[in-house]
């Protein structure tokens, strides 16, 4: 697109701002709210986001000045270019300046319609102004052998298909499922499913487990949420097509009961991105125009048939 807009951390939420700078700069498949509205969003690739707790918060981000920006727990970065229909709370860090407006709403449409029906691969890049770009997954390290072993491997797929399509997601749009998920031959219902299943696996499931260990949880009641919360999803996924997402979850069981505090969450952490990553380029390959004669109707229309 060759769009550039420049926005400014206005000094609210300064935990969450630092993290993001610290983090410059770095690249990410550009999303775009499919439910919420004109919300542009990407996957960040900071471990933090997922448990730092916000100084301030808006009560109702549909009622944020346009170009606003967020961070947020769900691990993204994100900016309200226009009119939102979900009302909750959300985390501001920063405002991008008035000038860039328009550019910011014109690559709001651009994104959408890659979203939505294209599927060109819009890439963001965030950096500090007037610094030259780059892109970096930060790696976290455990004790444990077999914890760092797959803390190795999990960094490695992630940074492989940050940018490039999973082949697996590809393979599986493409109506390519091994396992014969899907009755009578059907894809969209295994689609659906993949999408309602992995989203929470990592923004709610994986997040909320940083959050427990966090907070002090004993670790004891963590690895037992763990097992009850992440093993039977990433089963499923494993069925549908996402095979390395069930070998790096079933390694992730098997040395469980002997990680600490410190390794626990360098593990989860990095599945946690890992998972996201998979989300957002599963909500991108999505085919959302399948249905794209059924159109939300208005409350007087309703009426009018009924």
């Amino acid at each position: 697109m060759g769009c550039t807009v420049t926005a400014t951390l206005d000094g609210r939420n300064p935990e969450l701002a630092d993290a993001l700078w610290e983090s410059l700069p770095y690249q990410s498949l550009q999303g775009h709210a499919l439910v919420a509205g004109e919300h542009l969003y990407h996957v960040a690739p900071i471990h933090s986001l997922l448990h730092l707790q916000p100084s301030h918060k808006i009560a109702d981000r549909r009622e944020a000045p346009d170009g606003t920006v967020f961070c947020s727990a769900l691990q993204h970065l994100s900016i309200k270019y226009g009119e939102l229909t979900e009302p909750m709370p959300a985390a501001p860090v920063g405002r991008v300046r008035a000038e860039d407006m328009s550019a910011l709403r014109r690559a709001g449409q651009a994104v959408w319609e890659a979203v939505y029906s294209t599927k060109k691969q819009i890439l963001v890049e965030v950096r500090k102004a007037d610094t030259a770009g780059g892109h970096r997954i930060p790696r976290l390290a455990a004790a444990d052998a077999d914890a760092e072993r797959l803390i190795h491997e999990v960094h490695a797929e992630t940074e492989r298909i940050w940018l490039s399509e999973p082949a697996e997601l590809s393979d599986m749009h493409r109506g390519w499922i091994p396992s014969g998920a899907g009755t009578h031959q059907t894809v969209l219902p295994t689609l659906l499913f993949v999408n309602g299943e992995t989203r929470p696996l990592g923004y709610a499931s994986y997040g909320g487990l940083i959050r427990a260990a966090i907070a002090d949880m004993p670790m004891d009641s963590v690895r037992q949420m763990a097992i009850l919360l992440v093993g039977v999803p990433a089963e499923f996924l494993g069925y549908c097509g996402l095979e390395k997402l069930w070998d790096f979850t079933q390694r992730f069981m098997s040395c469980l009961d002997r990680l600490g505090r410190d390794d626990f969450l360098a593990v989860a952490r990095h599945m946690a991105l890992y998972i996201n990553c998979l989300g957002g380029w599963n909500l991108h390959l999505f085919p959302w125009d399948a249905a794209d004669p059924l159109r939300r109707r208005r409350p007087a229309a309703v009426g009018q048939a009924a």
